[in-house]
């Protein structure tokens, strides 16, 4: 299970990184392989102001839909696009070409909040 250590993550098996005033973020190796074949990513909150843990969009597996929780309060300023063609980047490479959004955050102590590599290895039993 790949868990990169200078990522942060949230119990929503979401994946943070932190450059400055903006994060991206993602869902987790382990999110992906559960969900199973992503079949479709939806982000309809692109320059929208939300506060941490409000839904920013959903992932679609063929099995299953899950909202998507916002990890720090912001503005949505990029949605990556390539996922509308190719939503099956999440599955290959969630930590790279499979992120989702970038958010430029409002409140700097949120990070504070997230999970460091150990703690998200915890929570999932790895």
């Amino acid at each position: 299970m790949n868990i990169p250590s200078e990522l942060k993550y949230t119990k929503d098996h979401e994946w943070i990184k932190i450059e400055g005033d903006v994060a991206t973020v993602g869902i987790t190796d382990f999110a992906q392989k559960e969900l199973g074949d992503i079949v479709y990513v939806e982000v309809e909150t692109v320059d929208e102001t939300l506060d941490r843990e409000e839904v920013f969009g959903t992932v679609e597996a063929v099995k299953t839909v899950s909202d998507l929780f916002l990890p720090l309060s912001g503005e949505i300023i990029e949605f990556n696009e390539d996922l509308e063609g190719e939503p099956e980047k999440v599955n290959a490479d969630p930590y790279g070409e499979g992120w989702m959004i970038k958010i430029k955050f409002s409140d700097a102590s949120e990070v504070e909040d997230l999970l460091d590599s150990e703690a998200y290895k915890e929570l999932i039993g790895a």
